[in-house]
């Protein structure tokens, strides 16, 4: 059985590395996986920290402050890959493949492991996510960021928001709309919404460095946070 997990870059590097969380992570992975042998994970990871500030520094060079920037994307970009070959590193033998940087490109998936960056300027993590879940038949994906659940609108903006235990696609993508710009603040991509819909994936978004309800999520125990499917 296997379930991908989009994994924010604020998780792995909030700012830079966190090396002791990281370690708590890579050993309730482990655990997960050594309690059942056809367990596997897909690890999708975000730029965090890193692709904030050497984008910060490429935009104060140069003044650039658009969004559509293809430079700064790029930028964002390597940032995944470099927090991806670090997760990647931390499972040694468990993860034998090489980071995937083209999520329509990989055929095989070997090991118990396996973890992908981001792609190209104009896609998502998310929608990397949701791909690799089509590619493999995974029917849930864990989106793990720095929120604890999904609000009816940005609660920082609206003190009205309120917070969602579970939401059908529709109503989803309803609150996300239908464009996705680069860098905008969404608990997931409106693109990615759309195809995980389409495949009638079931999405969980939760606080990913609440290590004690990351793992009753993945052992199907009552957690925090708002599931979006079917429905």
């Amino acid at each position: 059985m296997t379930k991908v997990i989009s994994l924010g870059g604020s998780i792995v590097a909030p700012e830079g590395p966190d090396p002791a969380f990281i370690a708590q992570f890579r050993d309730l992975v482990i655990e997960y996986l050594d309690a059942n042998p056809e367990r596997r994970l897909i690890f999708v990871v975000g730029g965090g920290g890193p692709a904030r500030l050497w984008q910060k520094a490429y935009r104060t060079v140069t003044g650039s402050g658009s969004c559509e920037d293809a430079d700064a994307d790029w930028i964002g970009i390597m940032a995944t890959r470099l927090n991806a070959q670090l997760i990647k590193a931390i499972f040694g033998r468990l993860c034998p493949q090489e980071v995937v940087i083209d999520p329509t490109g990989v055929e095989l998936f070997m090991g118990r492991v396996l973890v992908a960056a981001g792609w190209k300027p104009g896609w998502s993590t998310d929608y990397d996510a949701v791909l690799l879940a089509e590619r493999f038949d995974a029917r849930e994906l864990l989106n793990l960021s720095n929120i604890a659940k999904v609000y009816t609108a940005d609660p920082r903006v609206d003190p009205s928001a309120k917070a969602i235990d579970s939401i059908g696609w529709a109503d989803f993508q309803a609150i996300v709309g239908s464009e996705w710009t680069p860098g905008k603040n969404l608990p997931f991509d409106p693109i990615a919404t759309k195809k995980a819909a389409e495949l009638g994936l079931t999405v969980v978004c939760a606080a990913g460095r609440d290590l004690d309800n990351l793992k009753s999520i993945l052992a199907g125990k009552p957690f925090t946070g708002t599931t979006i499917g079917p429905g």
